[in-house]
């Protein structure tokens, strides 16, 4: 059996800014360092949201990325690798995959690469080339979600090269807590305002319940992105903003965020297994969300939520129930408390990491 203590793992990661895979990122970093692991980052980026939290870990970060020349890059990280000679490279990002099982193989390292969306939106990100192979050079790939191993399985990736690393939440921070009265029903939306996450219909589904409902709906998308200047037209269009739909910017600390809602609601097209919903249901919050990427994984249909298909209608009707039933409304919010902590605290997160590794070796 490996142990982690001792283990050096080398991770490249192309970016440390405010996103669900960084905030893993993180969770990984910090058991490893505390199960006496010797880790290192490698990063494409400097000077972003997470870095100062890792480095305050005892976890060096450094960064690779002053060409904008992949060949560069790749010198650069080789360069960086081959004295340590490192127990496993592992790319924390899809787009970083290549880099990873490059300077692994240079070096005489394993590599392990990532899936972090449900796969076929990734590929198609990263372009005709490089996308394809970003899938099919990595001798293992670690997927956050049963979803995007089922889609890699599917495309003719051999199964026995796919490892589930699931996504963890920190269940200490992210808990519930005291919640101001409101006499209205407050439904939130967590996420960039981007268009995979489809917030036109998060809006839509507002309109149809404020149209049901009256004046006991109301809502926040709590998020930045390039798409908020026309989201915030298209509420105005169906008189949501200003007054029933509020616009909020992120925060650094988002738990006080899901202590200000009822209900968490996802209306996207693609994910992966989202941060977000899981520090909702952390939160206590019951969850509707669309049956899309991991999220069926997270949220038990008819017991933490209710999942729907893209489809607006079923989404209203799932809302509907539990606005117009409190108890049910409470009773989603604790199992999915309940389910978090079973199977997602930060505490699994070494567990999941030695079997990674274990697998691997």
């Amino acid at each position: 059996m490996i142990a982690l203590s001792g283990l050096k793992i080398r991770y490249i990661a192309g970016t440390l800014g405010q996103g669900g895979a960084e905030r893993q990122l993180f969770y990984s970093v910090q058991a490893l360092k505390r199960s006496g692991a010797n880790v290192r980052i490698l990063s494409l980026t400097r000077g972003e949201f997470w870095e100062d939290r890792i480095l305050a870990l005892g976890v060096p970060v450094t960064w690779v990325g002053e060409s904008s020349s992949k060949g560069q890059r790749l010198c650069r990280i080789i360069s960086e690798l081959r004295s340590e000679r490192p127990d496993f490279v592992q790319s924390q990002h899809f787009y970083t995959n290549l880099y990873a099982m490059s300077a692994a193989r240079f070096i005489g390292s394993r590599e392990i690469g990532a899936i972090r969306m449900d796969l076929t939106r990734e590929v198609k990100m990263n372009g005709p080339f490089f996308g394809p192979l970003s899938l099919g050079l990595p001798r293992v790939l670690a997927a956050n979600s049963s979803a995007a191993i089922r889609n890699a399985v599917q495309t003719g990736i051999p199964k026995d090269r796919l490892r589930l690393l699931p996504n963890v939440v920190d269940t200490e921070k992210f808990k519930p807590g005291y919640s101001p009265a409101s006499d209205r029903i407050r439904i939130l939306a967590v996420g960039r305002l981007a268009e995979e996450k489809n917030y036109k219909r998060f809006l839509a589904v507002i309109s149809k319940l404020r149209h049901l409902e009256g004046k006991s709906i109301a809502a926040a998308i709590v998020g930045g992105g390039p798409l908020k200047a026309s989201l915030l037209e298209y509420a105005r269009n169906l008189s949501l903003y200003p007054g029933v739909v509020e616009f909020r910017d992120p925060l650094s600390e988002m738990h006080p965020v899901y202590h200000d809602a009822d209900i968490m609601v996802s209306t996207s097209d693609h994910e992966g297994t989202p941060n977000v919903i899981m520090e909702a249901m952390a939160s206590g919050l019951p969850v509707v969300a669309t049956r899309v990427g991991g999220i069926p994984d997270l949220v038990v249909h008819d017991e933490t939520g209710f999942v729907c298909e893209t489809d607006t209608d079923c989404l209203v009707e799932s809302i509907l129930k539990l606005i117009r039933n409190p108890e049910l409304r409470s009773r989603f919010g604790v199992q999915a408390r309940r389910r978090m902590e079973k199977f997602h605290s930060t505490e699994r997160m070494p567990c999941f990491l030695q079997e990674l590794y274990e697998s691997v070796a």
